[in-house]
C-alpha cells in the first residue's frame, strides 16, 4: 500500500508538471516544409539514418492528409542554443515529417533531411486509386494546394524545460518504430561541442584499434557511448551510483555546459595512443568484442596511471588482464560504486607496477 499522503502526491504532481512547458500549434504542411528548408525544423544527423517507412506506409500517410483524416501530432522541442531563434528539433513524428518532405519537399528540404534525391511515388493507395503512381508534381495545382494547406497539430516543448526533462520526453515519446538507444537520445538532447567531440574521438584510429565492436553496434551510438564512459568514469567514478544511464546523463548534462574540448581531446588521444600500443589487437573477450566493464577499467586505469607517471611504458606482461581478481570485478553484479572503483584502481595499480 502507498505510504505517501494525498498531499504529498498532489505536491509532487504539481512540482513535476511545472517543469514541463508546452506550446501547441496548427501548422500547415506548406509551413512545415518551409521550416525544414530554412533549417527552422532540425532533423539531427542521428535521425537521418532512421527513415524506415516503406513506400506503401508513406503513401497511406499522404492519402490521409489529402483526405483530411487526422494524423497523430508531431512533437518538437525548441533549441535556441543552436544559434537559430525558435528552431525546433523533432522528438516524435520523424517518419511522418520525412514522409511529407519525401512527397512534397523541394530539393533543399530533401538535402536538409537526407531523404534522398527521388520524390515519393504513391503506391498501393486504398481510397484515391487514381493517384496510384503519381508524384507530387504530377498532381493538379488545386490538389497540390489542398495538400499544402492541410494543418497538422504540432506540440512544442518550450525551452523553459530543462535538459533532464527533454531527455525523459525523448525517451518516452520517441517510439515511432525507431527505437533509439539511450546514447542516440543523448546526442539529440545534448547536441553541441561535447557531442561533436564524442563523434570525432570515436572515429580516431587508436580508439578503433582498442575498441572492437560487432557491426550491429557500429551505428547505434555505441562507439560514442564508449568514449563518453571513458570521460565520465575518469572524472567521476568515485561518485558513481547504481544507475549507469543516470550517471552518464548527469555527466553529459554538465559537459554540455562546459565541454573543455581541447583538454579532453588531448587527454583522450594520449591515453588511447598508449592503449593501442598495449592492445594492438584490441581489448577482446571470448566473444571477440570489447566488454564494456573491462574497457572502462583498462581505459580509465591507464589514464590515471599516465596522470601519475606521464612517461609510463607499455607493460611486458599483461596476463593480469585475465586474472580471477579482475574478472570478479568486471563480471556479474558490477554496477556498484565499490566494484567500479575496485576494477579501475586495480588496473591503474597494475599499469604502474609493471613500469616500476
Amino acid at each position: 500500500m502507498p505510504t505517501a499522503t494525498p498531499t504529498d502526491q498532489r505536491t509532487q504532481l504539481f512540482e513535476q508538471r511545472r517543469t514541463v512547458d508546452f506550446d501547441t500549434y496548427d501548422v500547415t504542411v506548406d509551413e512545415l516544409l518551409r521550416r525544414v528548408t530554412r533549417h527552422r525544423i532540425d532533423v539531427a544527423p542521428i535521425y537521418q539514418r532512421q527513415f524506415r517507412w516503406d513506400r506503401q506506409r508513406q503513401s497511406r500517410l499522404v492519402e490521409s492528409v489529402l483526405l483530411g483524416i487526422p494524423v497523430p501530432p508531431l512533437f518538437m522541442a525548441t533549441n535556441n542554443a543552436a544559434g537559430m531563434q525558435n528552431q525546433w528539433e523533432v522528438v516524435d513524428g520523424l517518419q511522418r515529417l520525412l514522409t511529407l518532405v519525401n512527397f512534397a519537399g523541394d530539393a533543399e528540404a530533401r538535402v536538409a533531411t537526407g531523404v534522398g534525391e527521388s520524390p515519393l511515388r504513391l503506391t498501393e493507395v486504398e481510397k484515391l486509386t487514381t493517384f496510384e503512381g503519381a508524384v507530387f508534381g504530377d498532381l493538379p495545382d488545386d490538389i497540390r494546394t489542398t495538400f499544402e494547406d492541410r494543418p497538422l497539430k504540432v506540440i512544442v516543448l518550450n525551452d523553459k524545460s530543462d535538459l533532464e526533462v527533454r531527455y525523459d520526453l525523448f525517451e518516452r515519446l520517441n517510439t515511432g518504430g525507431i527505437q533509439l538507444t539511450p546514447h542516440e537520445i543523448r546526442e539529440c538532447v545534448f547536441r553541441g561541442e561535447f557531442v561533436d567531440l564524442l563523434v570525432e574521438l570515436a572515429e580516431s584510429e587508436d580508439f578503433k584499434t582498442v575498441v572492437v565492436l560487432p557491426e550491429s553496434r557500429q551505428k547505434d551510438g555505441t562507439p560514442q557511448e564508449y568514449v563518453l564512459r571513458f570521460f565520465a568514469y575518469l572524472e567521476r567514478y568515485q561518485a558513481f551510483s547504481h544507475s549507469v544511464i543516470d550517471f552518464l546523463n548527469w555527466y553529459m548534462r554538465d559537459s554540455y555546459k562546459e565541454p573543455q574540448v581541447d583538454f579532453r581531446r588531448e587527454l583522450f588521444m594520449r591515453t588511447f595512443r598508449y592503449l593501442a600500443s598495449v592492445f594492438p589487437s584490441g581489448i577482446r573477450s571470448r566473444l571477440n568484442s570489447t566488454p564494456v566493464n573491462l574497457y572502462e577499467a583498462l581505459s580509465v586505469g591507464a589514464a590515471l596511471a599516465l596522470a601519475e607517471r606521464p612517461s609510463l611504458q607499455p607493460p611486458g606482461d599483461m596476463t593480469w588482464v585475465g586474472s580471477a581478481e579482475l574478472r570478479a570485478l568486471t563480471t556479474g553484479a558490477t554496477n556498484s560504486r565499490t566494484r567500479v572503483a575496485g576494477r579501475i584502481e586495480y588496473c591503474r595499480d597494475r599499469f604502474l607496477e609493471a613500469d616500476a
